[in-house]
């Protein structure tokens, strides 16, 4: 029982474990399901494609699976999410192409981060500063 009482709290005040309680009212009111990409987001729009008339389209929305993390969203869901295509990939023979890679997540913040060369964050703090780099002095 304490388990739900913990569910419900982090869906109120945390919107980046999931959904919040006025995404899911909206989305349980207004909205209709689209589809669902392989890390198992899933995608609303308005319902029956319904125009917004403050924005001049309809809204479409993603609810992620587990931590929200807008790099999660492959690039199909992406052109249809931003309004690039009318159809979304479920209901189209969508191929991803040669050169588009798999996903991959944000690791800024984390130990496998990009360190460039000379960042007092990297492993190897006696690394040069690339070539060409001349320090300011004030004389």
């Amino acid at each position: 029982m304490a388990q739900s009482y913990r569910d419900r709290f982090i869906q109120v005040f945390s919107w980046w474990q999931g959904t919040t309680f006025g995404t899911s009212l909206t989305t349980w009111l207004r909205g209709e399901f689209v589809g669902e990409d392989e890390f198992g987001n899933r995608y609303f729009r308005s319902k029956s494609g319904k125009v917004d008339p403050v924005l001049g389209f309809e809204r479409r929305w993603v609810i992620y699976k587990g931590v929200a993390d807008a790099t999660m969203i492959p690039p199909g869901w992406y052109g249809w999410m931003h309004h690039l295509r009318d159809i979304a990939p479920v209901n189209d023979t969508y191929r991803a192409r040669e050169w588009q890679k798999p996903h991959q997540p944000n690791l800024t913040g984390t130990a496998n981060a990009h360190r460039p060369l000379g960042s007092i964050l990297r492993p190897d703090p006696e690394a040069k500063i690339s070539t060409g780099y001349d320090a300011w002095s004030p004389e």
